[in-house]
């Protein structure tokens, strides 16, 4: 007698299905998200690391004028950013916390106008 390993498997039975009519409704894709929030809110300040970038690309750019592209100048920039001791940062993080402050106080006014209704919602009439 053969054991199941020695015998092949056995065919599937295969079942004839209806096809679909094609009248029916296909489902719609999702819409994709445009990322970018509502339409006349302030826009985020960047962090510490971008206002670090913005200095050290002009920099470097000036050792280095043979590199090109933004891959390489961003990679030395993050190893730059992450060998740097704390006190050469905080001039960053100073920037940022007063850049950040802004935006905390335009957006609390825009809010304030949102919530009011001074803002009209065209965006909900399409």
């Amino acid at each position: 007698m053969k054991t199941r390993s020695q015998t092949g498997p056995k065919p599937l039975k295969t079942v004839a299905l209806a096809p679909r009519p094609s009248s029916s409704p296909k489902r719609k894709a999702r819409p994709k998200p445009s990322g970018k929030g509502e339409l006349g809110a302030p826009k985020k300040p960047p962090t510490a690391f971008f206002y670090f970038m913005e200095d050290f690309r002009k920099t470097y750019k000036q050792e280095n004028p043979n590199v090109k592209t933004m891959q390489e100048v961003g990679k030395a920039c993050g190893e730059k950013w992450n060998t740097m001791p704390f006190e050469e940062k905080v001039k960053y993080f100073d920037i940022a916390t007063e850049k950040r402050a802004e935006f905390e106080k335009a957006m609390a006014e825009y809010n304030k106008k949102k919530n009011s209704g001074e803002l009209s919602e065209e965006s909900d009439d399409d």
